[in-house]
C-alpha cells in the first residue's frame, strides 16, 4: 500500500500520434524492462479512453524516487511524426484528462500536480506543463 501520496504525475507514452497503444501495450513494455508490469495508475488512450493500469491504493513505477509517494497517469502519443517532443493530444484526451486531474485531485486534496520532468531527468515528458495545465 502507498501510505500517501504528494504527487499526481503525468507522463507520456513517448509514441507518435498513428499508434494507438494502451495498458495492454505499456505493460508488456514495462515487463521487458523488469517491472512487475504496467507502472502507471491510468492510461489515457488517442480517443479518449481511460484505462487502469496499477491500483490506485500501490505504488506504482513510474518516477524513480517518487513511486512511493506518488500516483501516475500516461497520456498515449507526446512524439511527433518525426521522432521529436510533441505535444499532440487529442481533444478527447484532454477532456479525460480533465476529468482524471478533478478525481485525483478530490483523492489527494494536498498533493502537488506535476509532469515525470518535473521530478527527475524524464527529459520532455509528458511534453506539456502539467503544472499550468492543470492550475
Amino acid at each position: 500500500m502507498r501510505l500517501r501520496t504528494d504527487y499526481i504525475v503525468w507522463h507520456c507514452s513517448a509514441t507518435k500520434p498513428s499508434q494507438d497503444i494502451g495498458v495492454t501495450e505499456i505493460d508488456l513494455w514495462h515487463k521487458r524492462r523488469g517491472w512487475d508490469g504496467v507502472g502507471y495508475h491510468l492510461i489515457i488512450r488517442r480517443d479518449g479512453r481511460l484505462e487502469p493500469g496499477r491500483h490506485l491504493g500501490v505504488p506504482g513505477a513510474h518516477v524513480k524516487g517518487f513511486n512511493q509517494r506518488s500516483v501516475g497517469i500516461c497520456m498515449v502519443g507526446g512524439i511527433s511524426p518525426q521522432g521529436g517532443s510533441e505535444n499532440n493530444f487529442t481533444s478527447e484526451q484532454w477532456n479525460t484528462a480533465s476529468i482524471v486531474q478533478h478525481f485525483l485531485e478530490t483523492l489527494y486534496p494536498d498533493a502537488e500536480t506535476v509532469g515525470h520532468k518535473d521530478l527527475n531527468d524524464g527529459k520532455d515528458c509528458p511534453c506539456f506543463d502539467a503544472r499550468s495545465v492543470f492550475k
